[in-house]
């Protein structure tokens, strides 16, 4: 964040505030100090969209034609897959710098000083306050997977020298028996070589667990899950219906818009006018020389479908679909002492303290 602390030594309430009024003056403004104080942005309210999409791969087991008849598994696959699906879609409102919303605060050299606090972009956070940045989700990190042991590396000589499948299989799946007999024997006390403490304990079934995953695995196959992350923005100017936002596909997974595997996904934004819409003032207009420009944002509600299902729907605050009005200078006397905090993703007041005068 960038921190302007301009001294100056006149009553605050001489400063003016003035918005850039023409989009070919707009370029020449950069948020931050200038020669008669601070540039700053009001903020519009964007949606973030987060996506989170599992891709499932499944390997057949080399014996999966023997699995019914040696392990009594049932509907196990015999051909590889993969297979996609949506685990979640979540909203939240956030803020960005909405450049025609932009002001020159100004003050002669009576000022007392005041301290102004701007995100990167040059939003407006506060003044003579700590900031209070906008808190983005951080960004999804799928958890870390053990690799899965080769099950070759299980089986016994008598195994490797079978001569057919079939009979591998057969012999794989006396030996993932003998296991779980082994593993119940010293759960029960009864082994012919029981531990010696707790900790040898579970290092035996530890292993003999991970021996009989491995080779089952054999039969059943092997299915690896991944996770990932896809974000989309929306920066909502007026209602829209079924705008699309993505498709996705269960056997590709995310693909492009124009691609017509995937099934669409698409938005809409309804304002809600829960903020009466401003009407111009002249006298408003005129006071604006003395003041300081915040948001009264209105809300809207967002719904995401796809078909007839609706996936998410959030009522959210909206800059855009509400009115700029004006904070009086007054209150920045410095006989008042007064500290400000703007809501960092709609622009509007969240907090203003101000001291009586002795």
């Amino acid at each position: 964040m960038k921190r302007l602390l301009i001294a100056l030594s006149i009553i605050i309430c001489h400063l003016s505030v003035s918005p850039v009024v023409a989009q070919t003056q707009l370029s020449a403004y950069n948020a931050g100090v200038t020669p008669d104080g601070a540039t700053f942005f009001l903020p519009r309210t964007a949606i973030r969209i987060s996506v989170l999409a599992e891709k499932t791969t499944f390997t057949p087991g080399e014996y999966a034609a023997y699995a019914q008849r040696y392990l009594h598994l049932n509907n196990v696959g015999d051909e590889a897959s993969v297979t996609h699906r949506i685990l979640s879609i979540k909203q939240m409102a956030v803020g960005v710098a909405d450049t025609t919303k932009a002001y020159s605060v100004k003050f002669n050299n009576k000022t007392s000083a005041i301290n102004v606090v701007l995100a990167d972009d040059g939003v407006l956070l506060a003044i003579n306050a700590p900031a209070q940045p906008q808190q983005l989700p951080a960004a999804f990190v799928a958890a870390r997977k053990a690799p899965l042991p080769d099950p070759h590396q299980f089986l016994t000589q008598e195994i490797l020298a079978a001569g057919s499948l079939a009979k591998m299989a057969q012999l794989t799946a006396q030996e993932i028996y003998d296991l779980r007999e082994n593993r119940s024997l010293l759960v029960k006390g009864q082994a012919d070589f029981m531990p010696h403490d707790g900790q040898q304990m579970k290092m035996m079934l530890d292993q003999t667990d991970l021996q009989d995953r491995a080779l089952t695995r054999l039969f059943s196959g092997t299915t690896v899950c991944d996770t990932t992350e896809y974000v989309f923005y929306v920066h909502p100017t007026d209602n829209v219906t079924n705008q699309p936002l993505f498709r996705f596909s269960r056997h590709f997974g995310m693909v492009d818009a124009d691609d017509l595997s995937g099934e669409p996904y698409v938005i809409t934004i309804t304002d809600l006018n829960s903020v009466p819409k401003a009407v111009a003032d002249a006298k408003k207009k005129k006071a604006a020389e003395n003041g300081l420009y915040y948001n009264v944002p209105g809300r809207l509600r967002s719904v995401i479908t796809h078909g007839l299902t609706i996936d998410s729907q959030e009522e959210m605050p909206a800059a855009q679909f509400g009115n700029v009005e004006l904070l009086s200078g007054e209150l920045f006397n410095k006989h008042y002492g007064t500290h400000l905090w703007l809501n960092p993703v709609t622009g509007a007041i969240d907090k203003l303290e101000a001291e009586q005068p002795k």
